[in-house]
């Protein structure tokens, strides 16, 4: 009997959380274990810990699958990261980082960087062949305009996948600004603007209201239409 420690984190943002059900399977060298059920409620920036027990030595641990499903009411989780410390008390880290949404299965590679030439197990190559396919799938390219550059073939941004999105915090922070800036345009007489400008100065004294605005980490930086010096 071999027992492998694994410990599942959680990421720390808003809403990162879970409790819809969780199970691991760890997938090594030599075979796999069978699927374990880690938790049904997970809260955001914890860790869950268990014991995943094996008729046999699984050799070096190559691959994770995070199966997720429901009872009743989807809730979308995201995962940080998974430890697994084998019996011999090698320590194997997986890096998730992403979202897990509806009922699905998400293999993940150990965090070792490696190159399609050091890919020698077929399931490890499989499982290359498979993500780039989803890759490709998820970034197909349109030509908005004949002679404009192309860009991603949806008609929304709500069409892309969560983890392509902006996080929700980054996105809150974008619109606010927006709505930010929509407002303070309004209130400085520029979006009801029905005579010309009557000089420069004028001008700068509402576009330089715009330069440099913070948006949660990021700075923005709006160019003028002409030089301020």
């Amino acid at each position: 009997m071999a027992v492998y420690k694994v410990t599942v984190a959680t990421g720390d943002m808003v809403e990162a959380g879970t409790n819809n059900f969780i199970s691991i399977t760890l997938v090594g060298s030599y075979g796999e274990s069978r699927q374990t059920t880690v938790s049904f409620l997970f809260l955001p920036g914890k860790e869950k810990s268990l014991s995943v027990h094996c008729g046999q030595d699984l050799g070096p641990i190559v691959l994770i699958r995070l199966h997720k499903w429901r009872l009743f009411l989807e809730d979308a989780w995201f995962c940080k990261d998974v430890r697994v410390t084998a019996p011999n008390g090698t320590l194997y880290r997986f890096p998730c980082y992403q979202w897990l949404e509806g009922i699905t299965t998400v293999e993940v590679r150990e965090g070792s960087g490696k190159k399609l030439v050091d890919d020698k197990l077929q399931i490890l190559k499989e499982h290359r062949h498979r993500e780039l396919a989803a890759r490709q799938e998820a970034y197909r390219w349109k030509n908005f305009a004949q002679g404009w550059p192309r860009c991603l073939n949806v008609d929304s941004v709500s069409e892309l996948d969560s983890n392509i999105q902006f996080s929700r915090i980054r996105a809150n922070n974008f619109t606010g600004f927006l709505i930010f800036q929509g407002a303070s345009h309004f209130l400085s007489g520029f979006l009801l603007r029905r005579t010309s400008w009557n000089s420069l100065d004028e001008m700068r004294t509402i576009f330089s209201r715009t330069q440099g605005r913070d948006i949660g980490g990021y700075l923005v930086c709006c160019p003028l239409p002409f030089p301020l010096h």
